[in-house]
């Protein structure tokens, strides 16, 4: 097999993985509160995430850390899994699937506007046309095709659904700076985490023992939303030609997991859901086009 070839598989791992999350987090917010799903997924990603490390050698990765480097991923624990999960999982636990994923799909246009005050780059004509398909898509799925009547499921959903996407943003943007193993520094952010996800959880839920059906919730979203997945991912990248050549294929994703929402959760897709899945989708083509090269000026 080419190193092409398996970085598709690895892609299509990842993408199969990441199509079932959404059914994931609803069937396991049947059975446990999202402080809840998060503790129990957190502790999950930690086991497997230095597993991933130890099967694959890279144990000493972690001694490359010193102080400063350590203290940055603790930060950036704060906000993933954190603070993106709890805001996540409550959006989740207020809006039917179909509409909390697609939502949180548009994080690509937030880290877009975003990176304008705080990386400095420009938006242009390209970015405005993609935050006008985008958002129009949003507001389609969050009103069950009813744009000008803005009657909403939870309005509030909404606002988390969003929300979640400024607080992944905002970690990708501040991720840029880290050039060591990404698994390892994902490693570390986890596990500052979760004695802050733990305290939070004694404090505003219950530390109770859930059924096992919310604990094998936890456990599928912690090894492979939390874990596998971004491992798989990161294999394709290694192994693709180009970015391009498996980037792209993520936009399959959220049509798989409509699927997935429907079969698995038991939701009856609205027709409105796919028309604003689509144009949250080519916003998000529009942003990542390339821009067209101006031929050079003859003398």
């Amino acid at each position: 097999m080419t190193r092409q070839a398996q970085a598709y598989v690895f892609a299509g791992l990842a993408i199969l993985l990441w199509s079932t999350v959404a059914s994931a987090f609803k069937l396991s917010l049947r059975w446990l509160d999202p402080l809840q799903l998060l503790l129990f997924a957190n502790a999950v990603s930690v086991v497997v995430l230095f597993t991933v490390l130890l099967v694959q050698g890279r144990l000493d990765r972690l001694r490359q850390y010193g102080r400063a480097d350590l203290g940055r991923l603790a930060v950036l624990g704060m906000l993933n899994p954190f603070l993106y999960y709890i805001v996540l999982f409550q959006a989740y636990d207020l809006l039917p699937a179909q509409q909390a994923q697609p939502l949180n799909y548009t994080w690509a246009i937030t880290l877009a506007l975003l990176s304008i005050p705080l990386l400095g780059q420009r938006i242009g004509r390209k970015g405005f046309a993609a935050l006008i398909i985008s958002y129009a898509g949003v507001v389609i799925i969050a009103t069950e095709g009813r744009p000008f009547a803005l009657e909403f499921v939870s309005f509030t959903g909404v606002l988390l659904a969003l929300g979640s996407t400024v607080i992944w943003a905002l970690y990708w943007i501040f991720n840029t700076r880290d050039t060591g193993d990404p698994v390892a520094g994902l490693f570390v952010g986890f596990c500052a985490s979760l004695p802050l996800i733990l305290i939070t959880t004694a404090i505003f839920s219950e530390l109770t023992l859930p059924p096992w059906q919310g604990l094998a919730g936890a456990a599928y979203v912690g090894m492979f939303e939390m874990g596998l997945a971004f491992v798989f991912w990161l294999h394709a990248l290694k192994r693709s030609e180009t970015t391009a050549k498996v980037g792209n294929l993520i936009f399959l994703s959220p049509f798989l997991s409509l699927v997935f929402i429907h079969f698995l959760v038991g939701e009856t897709i609205h027709p409105a859901t796919f028309v604003g899945l689509i144009l949250i989708v080519v916003g998000n083509i529009v942003q990542q086009w390339p821009q067209r090269r101006r031929p050079p000026e003859v003398a």
